[in-house]
């Protein structure tokens, strides 16, 4: 138990503090539902619903995927983060399927919805409140690429480098980027139907929520299925080539790979050294290429393959001629 309280520990954070958020606002926004029938409503609170759950299971899996290899799976759990949101994504898929329904249903009979101030305060605050959770995210993938950014630039800096947050982190983006947006057009379907007779327009936006929601999830689902694969990381194997390359007792590069596993980067290095250099020698050039390795973010396993020079150069700055 105690292991299991340390792993917690170690969990998304982002994934946690929008599991949380999303569960006060979806309990906020039932019982709105429940005293006002407004259909847009019960799209925000199914959507907030699936979000909570989804965020939370991508808390505990990430939180797991720390867990250290055993005798039995001796290659670690850095991809249970994956698996864990590839049945993530299926609880969203639910409630985007339920939110579409309902709307399809409010278009067929159409109905004009009361208290109209509670359902514009709700959804609101609410909406401020996922805005908040995603300004979080943005600097928790500004965290993950390791580069600081303040004011706007937190936006602009996160969107250019989306691919490099960690997968939890990613998904809670999402989320609560469509979260956001959808709390924005329900408001505006509130309003419309309101002050106008075109009482269709809750049950359109419940619908356009629900079809942002699937959105997500064949987002999320793609993304996820090739990090249960192992993907590899091709920035980093440029960036480590490069490092590596720079090692005056380094003659040439032979390989970089680097995979992907929920959080943790594997990385495999061929390196071509002086054939002349004593096996202490080559010892040391080994351990201390490793060194430098494991200190690059993420990385947490590098084997590294020593080789004579063969006097042939392969490593260059292109990736795309560096991995032919």
């Amino acid at each position: 138990m105690n292991e299991l309280f340390q792993l917690l520990k170690q969990g998304n954070r982002s994934a946690l503090t929008a599991a949380i958020v999303n569960t006060v606002i979806a309990i906020i926004k039932g019982a709105a539902y429940l005293f006002t029938g407004n259909v847009a409503m019960f799209a925000e609170t199914m959507h907030s619903l699936g979000d909570a759950a989804n965020q939370f299971f991508v808390f505990v899996g990430s939180a797991l995927s720390k867990r250290a290899p055993t005798d039995r799976f001796p290659g670690g759990f850095g991809r249970l983060v994956h698996l864990v949101l590839l049945g993530a994504v299926l609880i969203v898929g639910i409630m985007a399927y339920e939110t579409i329904i309902e709307g399809y249903h409010h278009i067929l009979h159409p109905a004009e919805s009361k208290g109209i101030f509670l359902i514009i305060a709700i959804l609101a605050a609410a909406t401020i409140l996922e805005t908040f959770v995603l300004i979080k995210a943005m600097k928790e993938i500004l965290h993950d690429a390791g580069i600081e950014a303040s004011g706007f630039s937190v936006v602009t800096k996160s969107l250019a480098n989306f691919k490099r947050g960690k997968a939890a982190t990613r998904l809670v983006f999402m989320e609560d980027a469509v979260a956001t947006a959808g709390g924005l057009l329900a408001i505006a379907a509130v309003l419309l139907s309101h002050y106008t007779p075109f009482h269709e327009a809750e049950g359109i936006a419940s619908m356009l929520i629900g079809l942002m929601m699937f959105l997500v999830v064949g987002k999320v689902f793609l993304d996820n299925a090739r990090g249960v694969l192992g993907e590899s990381d091709d920035e980093m194997e440029q960036k480590i080539g490069e490092m590596v390359m720079a090692d005056p007792d380094v003659k040439d590069v032979g390989d970089v790979v680097v995979i992907k596993e929920g959080d943790e980067l594997h990385v495999e290095l061929e390196i071509e050294i002086n054939p002349q250099m004593s096996f202490a020698e080559a010892d040391d050039i080994k351990d201390r290429i490793e060194e430098q390795v494991r200190q690059q973010r993420g990385v947490t396993d590098v084997t590294i393959e020593l080789d004579e020079d063969d006097g042939i150069q392969r490593w260059n700055n292109s990736p795309e001629e560096a991995k032919r």
